[in-house]
């Protein structure tokens, strides 16, 4: 199985229209346009009943005491967990694209809806979710896509990844409101091919001036 995009080549930068997070020009940042890329596929194996959708990101500082904070960086060697930022399930292998935009145009304070989606799909919460739970003007469930907003301090460059999952079944045994992780969990076993694609994001103005 393939999967590609015309957003940008495989392993690039990604552009700021993609991302949640852009540079605001005085050295931090601010939101940016949040659309979805677009994504294609092709060579689904025979079987496939629905496709899964997985975007994430594995750099993610795994402690938040130096996240955004002024003359401090938070250093490269730091452990790193994911944080998810779209999750979506049941989608029908055909048609073979999502197109740009068609998911996702603008970051929405307190979340987007979901789970119900586009195509009869449906979307999981992303770790934004979890990120904004203690803001009284942001928290929410963070529903579909919301892209690339890594601190604007960190000395590492972020890397974003694309799974897509041919899948044997029609829906996934899940209910209700469902994280990244918990679709991982109920795919094990159920995957008949998977292909990736993915792309790289900062907002170091130390980084992006190299």
């Amino acid at each position: 199985m393939r999967l590609w995009s015309y957003s940008w080549t495989n392993g690039d930068r990604i552009p700021a229209r993609y991302a949640a997070g852009k540079p605001d020009g005085a050295g931090g940042a601010t939101f940016s346009d949040n659309l979805n890329p677009h994504l294609a596929w092709s060579d689904v194996p025979e079987g496939t009943q629905s496709m899964v959708l997985i975007c994430h990101d594995f750099d993610v500082p795994s402690r938040g005491d130096d996240v955004n904070q002024p003359r401090r960086e938070i250093p490269a060697d730091l452990p790193r967990v994911d944080f998810f930022h779209w999750v979506l399930i049941d989608l029908p292998p055909v048609p073979t694209v999502i197109a740009e935009g068609e998911f996702s145009r603008g970051f929405t304070p307190r979340g987007k809806p979901g789970p119900a989606a586009l195509h009869g799909a449906r979307q999981g919460i992303n770790d934004y979710t979890g990120w904004f739970a203690g803001n009284p003007e942001m928290a929410g469930n963070y529903f579909g896509y919301d892209g690339p907003f890594p601190p604007w301090n960190d000395t590492l460059v972020h890397h974003y990844v694309f799974t897509l999952y041919a899948v044997a079944l029609p829906r996934l045994q899940l209910e209700g409101v469902f994280t990244g992780q918990q679709v991982r969990e109920v795919l094990a076993g159920r995957v008949l091919a998977e292909a990736t694609f993915s792309g790289t994001y900062t907002l170091n103005q130390r980084l992006l001036a190299e």
